[in-house]
């Protein structure tokens, strides 16, 4: 009887790792695109919603066809969070990313960590091939929203006194969106600073959460005295290919005027 107890115990035991196992593969390798709208009293008057579809951390992914289809249409840009690759990827993969990501609408793109580990020169002729626009502490503005959009790239070696230089170069009265791969820098902004939004990745949610905690933060929208920072589980993976507690996810958000 207590061997049979024991040899029970074993199985159960198996039967929870395995599960356990098979939830973190799927939760690594999930497709989705989350839907958010945020208002802003800032956004300018009159314009109409700015969509969003904003994909970070692919590293060793493939973008799937179904996230393609679903946004394409939907968006009026496509923003790389950075971390696009990572050292040993096939550039074949990362022409494909980029390729299928320029079907949805035009593509702005920031430089992560992992990006520097491939060959720098190659990516910026395929962004060229692909009219992808890399933001590296500079400026643009969205013609088809009137000018009144400002996307700022951040480089994610940048500190937080370059990026308010830049903030602060841009005198007429438009929308902030920053685009930063390492979210740090939502907690050195201030109010004057007039970064409306901030879109980032990098911290992967903290990947494998147990019972809910990780050094890293989860993804979700914060507010910060100086933004509002968006931030991203991502959709690849660092070191090993699972998930726990943080699972993969894209982004269809949707920006407007708040309403009074």
């Amino acid at each position: 009887m207590v061997s049979a107890g024991i040899s029970i115990v074993i199985l159960a035991s198996v039967i929870g790792i395995l599960s356990l196992f098979i939830t973190m593969v799927r939760s690594a390798f999930a497709n989705t695109v989350r839907t958010d709208s945020l208002s802003f009293k800032q956004y300018p008057e009159g314009l109409d919603e700015l969509s969003i579809f904003f994909i970070s951390d692919i590293h060793r992914r493939t973008v799937h066809e179904n996230i393609i289809r679903q946004v394409k249409g939907e968006a009026d840009i496509v923003v790389i969070g950075g971390d696009l690759a990572e050292q040993g990827v096939s550039f074949s993969k990362v022409r494909q990313n980029v390729k299928n990501l320029s079907e949805i609408a035009p593509v702005y793109f920031i430089w992560g960590n992992n990006d520097y580990e491939i060959d720098a020169g190659k990516l910026k002729g395929l962004f060229q091939e692909c009219s992808v626009t890399a933001l590296k502490n500079h400026s643009v503005y969205l013609k088809p929203f009137h000018d009144q959009i400002a996307l700022i790239g951040v480089d994610y070696t940048d500190t937080s006194n370059h990026l308010k230089a830049i903030l602060h170069s841009i005198k007429r009265p438009v929308f902030r969106i920053v685009l930063s791969h390492n979210p740090a820098l939502a907690e050195q902004l201030s109010e004057e600073d007039q970064c409306h939004l901030m879109l980032s990745g990098h911290t992967h949610g903290g990947q494998i959460r147990i019972i809910g905690l990780s050094p890293y933060e989860k993804g979700g929208i914060k507010k910060y005295p100086g933004t509002t920072l968006f931030l991203s589980n991502g959709y690849g993976t660092s070191l090993v290919p699972l998930r726990l507690g943080a699972p993969a996810e894209t982004h269809l958000i949707k920006v407007c005027r708040q309403n009074n």
